[in-house]
């Protein structure tokens, strides 16, 4: 992380003590409870086709938050560990896959040293996604990390919330028949967004707010800054994995449809924007040896 500047340090240290005071807060959240939603369903159906079997291979899940998504490539068979900053979080995941009964090597380093905290481990699968991008001010030191975190012809995957979803703002009225506002911008290179609230997009049960550390920061990313950094950091970019959707894993608006077991849309004859997408890349292949 030597790469970043001191104030882009202070708001990623500002981030992780954020992060850690949500861990409560999501902790007691009907959206991450594993008994009101398995893993498996917080991806969607074209992923898991795209990611393929999982049975025996290495899957690392980069900014893996509090394990609940982690889960599931465990459950598939997949030898699966999880990065994140947020120690709190981590120990949350860490008693989630104790009561799941299945195994989860959870990490605490931030991304930007996970080559380092993970001793130079290699993987088939590096993932990351929901939310996670925004949170990283430098994709270009990103994509070099994921690249060495690959296996020679390893798969990187990623779902992440659409740029266009993340400009219409957290905030506003819920009706579904009032036109939609943009309220941040949608390409970057502006500086980050600052938010500072005790509240959550995963409220708890009990109403538990977030304490002590409110203020967080996001680094708007559009879908070509992620290619281009896939691209740049030397991998090969997969046009068959990239795909928009109006699906979305969370009912932001009344009135939306479920479309399938965790996932909505919002309601027809409205208009029709993109709310998620895919993106992924393969690492070069191992040299073939010469005669």
């Amino acid at each position: 992380m030597d790469v970043l500047i001191p104030a882009t340090r202070r708001r990623i240290a500002e981030n992780r003590r954020n992060w850690d005071a949500r861990a409560r807060v999501h902790a007691d959240s009907p959206y991450y409870s594993l008994t009101e939603r398995a893993a498996e369903t917080r991806f969607h159906p074209r992923e898991w086709e795209q990611l393929g079997p999982l049975d025996g291979r290495s899957v690392l899940h980069l900014q893996c938050h509090n394990g609940a998504e982690t889960l599931a490539f465990a459950q598939k068979g997949a030898r699966t560990t999880g990065l994140d900053f947020s120690g709190g979080n981590l120990a949350v995941a860490r008693r989630s896959a104790r009561a799941a009964g299945v195994s989860v090597d959870f990490v605490e380093a931030d991304v930007y040293d996970a080559v380092t905290a993970l001793d130079g481990r290699t993987f088939d699968l590096v993932y990351t996604g929901r939310g996670s991008l925004p949170y990283l001010p430098d994709l270009d030191e990103w994509a070099r990390v994921v690249a060495r975190l690959l296996e020679p012809g390893g798969l990187v995957g990623l779902m992440e919330y659409h740029p266009l979803l993340n400009s219409l703002g957290r905030t506003g009225p819920s009706d579904p028949e009032r036109p939609l506002e943009l309220r941040h911008d949608y390409l970057g290179g502006g500086g980050p967004l600052t938010f500072d609230t005790p509240h959550t997009y995963a409220p708890s049960r009990s109403g538990l707010l977030v304490e002590g550390a409110t203020v967080s920061h996001e680094w708007p990313h559009t879908v070509v800054d992620v290619l281009h950094a896939l691209h740049g950091a030397g991998l090969a970019v997969d046009l068959d994995l990239l795909w928009e959707t109006d699906w979305l894993d969370w009912p932001r608006w009344d009135g939306m449809t479920r479309v399938a077991p965790g996932w909505w849309r919002r309601p027809e004859g409205g208009i029709s924007i993109p709310l998620m997408y895919t993106a992924g890349a393969r690492g070069p292949a191992a040299a073939t040896a010469t005669s």
